[in-house]
C-alpha cells in the first residue's frame, strides 16, 4: 500500500445515545462492543493501528478505559463535532489514509473492511465506501475510507449541524466535487434488509444471539458465519425486524 501509509482505522464512539444509551460498551460474549470492533480492526491488512475517537465528557471515561486496556490510543473531543473529533484523532496518530467503522458495527467483517480498503488502494478516488447511494451490505457492515486531508479540506465549509455530526455527509452529497467510490456486495452479501447494527434493545438482542451462538467458536467470525446461522436459525433475525433505520 505504499503511498497511502499511515492507514489508520478509527472508530467514533461515546455512551450518551438516545436509542441505547451505553451501547459502545454493551457486553457481548463477556466483553464490551468496543473491544470486539477493535479485535476485527486488528485483523484488517494494511492497517498501521487503531484509534478510539471518544468524547471528553466524563461518561465516556469508561470508553477511555476500555481503549486503554485493549492497547490503543483514545482521542477526546467534541461531542457534537463529530467531523473534527475524527480529524484530529486522525491528526493525533499522523494518519494520511483513514479507515472509518462506526462504533456500533461489533459484527463488521475484516475482510469487507479490507476489501473496501484495497479497491481504494486501486482506484485513488477522493472517498471510498460501501454504502453510497444507500445499504447494499447489511446494515453494520458500513466502511469509509479517505484521505486525511480530505477531512481537513472540507471542515472550514462543512458548517451545517449535519455535516458536523454525520461527519462524511458533506462529500456524498456534493458528487460534482469529489471523486467517490462505491464498492457493491458479491453473491449473498447483498442484504440491504438484513440488521446488524448496534443502535436499539432489539440489536442488542439479536447480536447477542449471533455472539452467543458463533463467538467462542471462532472469535471475529465474518458475514458468511453470520448468514449461516440465520439460515440455520430464521428466528433470530425477526428479533428486531421492525426497527427503522435512522438516515443523516
Amino acid at each position: 500500500m505504499t503511498g497511502v501509509e499511515p492507514v489508520w482505522g478509527v472508530v467514533p464512539g461515546r455512551m450518551g445515545s438516545s436509542r441505547l444509551p451505553g451501547k459502545t460498551m454493551a457486553e457481548l460474549a463477556g466483553r464490551p462492543s468496543l473491544a470486539h470492533i477493535v479485535d476485527r480492526l486488528r485483523r484488517v491488512e494494511g492497517l498501521s493501528g487503531v484509534i478510539v475517537a471518544t468524547t471528553t465528557e466524563p461518561e465516556d471515561d469508561a470508553i477511555r478505559e476500555c481503549a486503554e486496556s485493549v492497547g490503543v490510543p483514545c482521542y477526546s473531543g467534541s461531542a457534537e463535532d463529530v467531523l473534527e473529533r475524527t480529524l484530529e484523532a486522525a491528526r493525533s496518530v499522523g494518519a494520511e489514509t483513514i479507515v472509518n467503522v462506526n462504533g456500533d458495527s461489533p459484527l463488521v467483517d475484516p475482510a469487507i473492511v479490507e476489501r473496501v480498503l484495497e479497491a481504494y488502494v486501486r482506484a485513488r478516488p477522493d472517498y471510498a465506501s460501501n454504502r453510497l447511494g444507500g445499504y447494499r451490505y447489511p446494515v453494520g457492515m458500513d466502511v469509509e475510507v479517505y484521505p486525511t486531508r480530505l477531512l481537513a479540506s472540507i471542515e472550514p465549509v462543512a458548517r451545517d449541524p449535519r455535516d458536523r455530526e454525520h461527519v462524511t455527509l458533506y462529500v456524498y452529497e456534493h458528487p460534482e466535487r469529489f471523486e467517490l467510490l462505491n464498492v457493491e456486495p458479491k453473491g449473498r452479501h447483498q442484504r440491504p434488509d438484513l440488521r446488524l447494527t448496534l443502535d436499539t434493545a432489539d440489536d442488542l438482542r439479536l447480536i447477542r444471539k449471533i455472539y452467543g451462538a458463533l463467538d467462542a467458536e471462532e472469535p471475529c467470525f465474518g458475514l458468511d458465519r453470520v448468514l449461516d446461522l440465520l439460515d440455520r436459525r430464521p428466528a433470530i433475525e425477526r428479533v428486531n425486524r421492525d426497527v427503522v433505520q435512522r438516515v443523516p
